[in-house]
């Protein structure tokens, strides 16, 4: 399952492949549909294919999993997406007071002007 994530998740997080890293990542998800990491693959890829709405169930499933500022990045980006300026912030901020030195939370805290 993780061999499967890891290639779908690197697809797309450089956005590309968009369909293959689906495929690849919904295999990880059957093999191990409880797995707040594959989870969050799903949610970027959608994300990354334009589909918020299937992203934010997949990425607030992973978040109550686990608290990863990984996660948490993505989940404030897609709420941002979604006009939920204020739950992005609050997501964002809660990350962001735990894992104060990540590079990602930080970027994307700053380029959505949340931080």
């Amino acid at each position: 399952a993780h061999a499967y994530n890891a290639l779908g998740y690197s697809l797309a997080d450089r956005n590309l492949r968009l369909d293959e890293a689906e495929t690849l990542i919904a295999r990880a998800l059957e093999l191990s549909p409880d797995d707040p990491f594959i989870l969050d693959s799903m949610g970027w890829v959608r994300f990354r294919r334009g589909d918020s709405a299937a992203a934010l169930a997949h990425l607030e499933r992973a978040y109550a999993k686990r608290q990863d500022a990984e996660i948490a990045a993505h989940l404030g980006e897609v709420l941002w997406s979604l006009d939920r300026h204020e739950d992005a912030r609050r997501v964002l901020d809660k990350a962001l007071a735990a894992h104060p030195e990540n590079t990602l939370l930080g970027e994307t805290a700053r380029r959505l002007g949340v931080r």
